[in-house]
């Protein structure tokens, strides 16, 4: 059995949804569909995701959400009315906006999931009238009813482990196909809940792991994983055929858009391989995921970045031999929920890497002022603008000159590094570099591996 989810750009329009239901029929061991919130036409279009945030903003705000929510509305009209799905859908989903945005707003964290949530819960349930319209055995499952308990905060939640239970349990006799939103859940207490971003690959994994798939299908606009962003190297023209779970954590996290690096977790648990395909070409075979693959010494799978970075520099003299020193800065972090990326030091230095979006100004004067206060440093400063540059790749471990060959195309290209930083298994390193510089720097290191 095969569980296949589809991102927004192929749940966009009507004409996309046809391509999903083709792709669905054409393998009877898909029989669990994971859907998205309908993405971009074009790209000038607006996601239907953005749609719903500026519709809950104006709800927050006390604002007149009847032009948002026809905008909504309209998106989902359009489908089903290219469809001949009839009216009656598109009048539930109408209802099921209004009451969302009727609900409380005491809280807009969770107000906010709730609206956010209903891109992919009402798209599921249009998505199951399009297979039933094709005469296909289809039905709409919801998180709640099957299980899907998470908890944490509003837009960043997690499952809770006994939730693999209850859905196995759910799953066990279904019959047909069915539809599941993904992207939320609920919490305990019957409120929404919602992943991070790229959440609906986080949901056709957790149900990969839950029912013991065969493979993890996730469909998205790319034939299969390039082993670096097109749009920093318009010329790559390679896929990647196969690579290890490892592998695209690593990239994933540092900007590879194709997969969300959260969702590697449940598949990795239960070692459910997992294929990338393309919508639009269903019969080119995509990247596979695996446990392990053959590996060439000295070669590297992938070369990602990232921006939005910021660094907090501090300089002490004989940092190393005070003992805790590291200890009580990250107690600041912590009290002040910044969660850090990585940690670089020196006997007289220490770098800590982290988002610019968990450091705004009003912080950032916070933490600066208790550093000052209660490490004493000589120096702390931050920089911001900061760009991650990730070389990965199986093939690095135990591999002499990778660094070294990194380093030298940077040098060659002009281009200044402000940190480096290896990982402990070898298959990665880290380097930071101006924001500016990002593009370069990745077009530098691609030359230098693939060519």
């Amino acid at each position: 059995m095969k569980v296949c989810k589809f991102g927004g750009s192929s749940l966009a329009d009507a004409k996309q949804l046809t391509k999903v239901i083709d792709i669905v029929l054409s393998d009877p061991q898909r029989r669990v569909v994971v859907v998205s919130a309908p993405g971009k036409r074009n790209k000038e279009d607006t996601k239907v995701t953005d749609l719903l945030i500026a519709l809950a903003n104006a709800g927050l705000k006390g604002e007149d959400t009847a032009k948002p929510l026809a905008a909504v509305v309209a998106r989902y009209a359009e489908i089903a009315d290219e469809l001949s799905l009839g009216d009656e859908i598109v009048k539930a989903i109408e209802k099921d906006l209004i009451e969302r945005i009727q609900s409380d707003k005491s809280d807009s964290g969770l107000y906010m999931d709730l609206m956010k949530a209903s891109g992919e819960d009402n798209n599921a349930k249009l998505v199951t009238e399009a297979f039933l319209a094709r005469g296909q055995k289809a039905r709409y499952a919801s998180p709640k009813d099957t299980g899907m308990i998470l908890k944490g905060d509003a837009g960043n939640a997690y499952l809770d482990d006994d939730s693999y239970r209850r859905l196995a349990r759910a799953f066990a006799d279904f019959e047909g196909i069915v539809i599941y939103p993904g992207f939320f859940g609920y919490r305990k207490d019957g409120s929404i809940a919602t992943f991070p971003r790229g959440g609906s690959d986080i949901t056709g994994s957790i149900l990969a792991a839950a029912i013991r798939a065969d493979v993890y299908e996730n469909f998205t606009d790319v034939d299969s994983v390039y082993p670096v962003d097109p749009r920093s190297v318009p010329e790559v023209n390679t896929g990647i055929d196969t690579m290890t779970y490892r592998e695209m954590r690593e990239l994933s996290y540092a900007g590879f858009g194709v997969f969300n690096d959260e969702a590697i977790m449940p598949a990795v648990q239960a070692r459910i391989p997992i294929n990338i395909r393309n919508t639009n070409h269903p019969s080119q075979p995509g990247t596979m995921i695996l446990q392990t693959r053959r590996v060439i010494p000295g070669t590297v799978t992938g070369i990602a970045s990232d921006n939005g970075f910021s660094n907090i520099i501090i300089d002490k003299y004989c940092m190393n031999r005070e003992i805790g020193f590291t200890r009580r800065l990250l107690t600041i972090l912590e009290d002040e929920r910044i969660p850090y990326e990585h940690i670089p030091s020196g006997i007289d230095s220490l770098s800590v890497l982290i988002r610019s979006s968990f450091l705004d100004a009003v912080k950032e004067k916070r933490v600066l002022s208790r550093i000052k206060q209660e490490l004493n440093p000589d120096s702390v400063i931050v920089t911001r603008d900061v760009s991650i540059v990730m070389v990965v790749g199986e093939g690095m471990a135990f591999s002499a000159g990778m660094l070294a060959k990194a380093t030298q195309a940077l040098a060659h290209a002009g281009i200044n590094i402000s940190m480096v930083n290896q990982g402990s298994s070898e298959i990665s390193f880290m380097l930071c570099v101006k924001t500016e510089d990002r593009n370069e720097a990745v077009r530098a290191l691609y030359h230098a591996f693939f060519d």
